[in-house]
């Protein structure tokens, strides 16, 4: 029985703690103002529970909460919790996928990275898991989403798993939900995807001459484009991305900042007489809306990557856009005496050896113009005539 009773509390005028027995107590502030609390052991510490205000919880009410309570602790379960997780709003995937992206986005240097990370969820997975509650997303949902692109389009489907994963983790995390993506048990249910060297498809640097030449025959943003990438052995996204702004035509000088390049770090990029011409022939593009030298449809946008790749395919090659880097790292190593550190910075690629980056302050500019405009003989068709190529 309770030390407690209704005619009690009526009496109470004066602020303090009332104790009704085993750990319920009714807090005072003043005449019929007041508190419940329950003071429990719970995880090796002492912790007091709010039952509500004596206005609008009852002496009987109290107790019974009270008695609910210690069950609960005595099976194992939290309370405070519990409590927690039931007030918590739990997002769909939908949501949650759209809070990732925007908290994310700022960190990831590639723009076209920001653009299709959420595009991917939403084209393959939000049309079966995107209003589900992300605490009701298990493994088989997971899997069936992948299973009909597993093989058919490997590198799209790690990718969403990739995505999937990042958005539950970021859920539990956040306390939507027990648990990660359980994406181990989800890869043992998938079929093996079939190995791959890893490379991106390149052209023989000895038809790159020929490749140019090709391109030169029509005139368009596409092919221009194209060539100047080809001519600086920059990314697609360096160069779809670029702006007047960036070019010194007088220093023959293309500086690439930071926020657009894959390191995070501003690169140099000394221009060929054959990238010049390109890029004068780009100027009968250029439009007073946008600073952008390669723009797309929309002036205000770059071009789209496919309309690169497109080029290649309507050309009924097979090979990458990306793997026309390859074709100079090839040539630098065949048909030149360059080292390949400047090679290597022509590329904009980091050192690997920790130490060795430490202490290299150069970037070798001097030597990339030279090695550059070696390279823009060569695609021009007039290899064998320049400082570093080798007799």
């Amino acid at each position: 029985m309770g030390k407690l009773t209704a005619t009690k509390i009526r009496a109470l005028s004066e602020a303090g703690r009332h104790s009704d027995g085993d750990g319920l107590f009714l807090e005072m502030n003043g005449k019929a103002s007041g508190r419940w609390f329950l003071r429990v052991q719970s995880g090796g510490r002492r912790r007091d529970i709010g039952l509500g205000s004596l206005k609008s919880v009852s002496l009987a009410d109290a107790r019974e909460a009270a008695s609910i309570i210690r069950k609960k602790i005595a099976q194992g379960i939290d309370p405070v919790a519990e409590r927690k997780q039931e007030r918590l709003v739990i997002p769909s995937f939908r949501e949650a996928a759209k809070s990732v992206h925007e908290e994310h986005k700022e960190g990831w240097k590639n723009g076209k990275h920001q653009q299709q990370w959420l595009t991917t969820l939403e084209t393959y997975a939000f049309p079966s898991l995107g209003d589900l509650p992300v605490d009701e997303i298990e493994g088989p949902a997971i899997r069936d989403v992948l299973a009909p692109m597993w093989l058919s389009k490997p590198e799209t489907a790690r990718r969403v798993r990739q995505r999937i994963a990042a958005v539950l983790d970021w859920s539990c995390a956040k306390g939507f939900r027990a648990t990660e993506a359980p994406m181990r048990s989800i890869s043992k249910g998938l079929p093996r995807q079939p190995k791959k060297d890893g490379h991106f498809a390149a052209m023989a640097y000895v038809d790159v001459p020929g490749f140019v030449a090709e391109l030169r025959t029509r005139v368009s943003v596409g092919r221009i484009a194209l060539e100047v990438l080809i001519l600086t052995a920059a990314r697609s996204g360096e160069v779809r991305g670029a702006t007047w702004s960036e070019f010194d035509l007088d220093k023959q000088l293309w500086t690439v900042p930071a926020e657009r390049m894959k390191m995070g770090r501003t690169h140099a990029v000394p221009l060929s007489t054959a990238a010049i011409d390109a890029l004068s022939r780009a100027e009968q593009f250029r439009v007073g809306a946008s600073d952008l030298v390669f723009p797309g449809q929309n002036v205000k946008r770059p071009m789209s990557d496919m309309t690169l790749l497109k080029i290649l395919r309507d050309m009924d090659l097979g090979v990458t856009v990306h793997g026309f880097r390859s074709a100079f790292r090839d040539w630098v190593a065949e048909r030149t005496n360059y080292p390949g550190e400047v090679a290597e910075a022509a590329l904009a690629h980091t050192v690997a050896n920790k130490v060795e980056a430490a202490y290299r302050r150069t970037d070798y500019l001097d030597k990339r113009r030279l090695l550059m405009q070696d390279w823009g003989l060569f695609c021009g068709g007039e290899g064998g005539a320049g400082a570093g190529e080798k007799s």
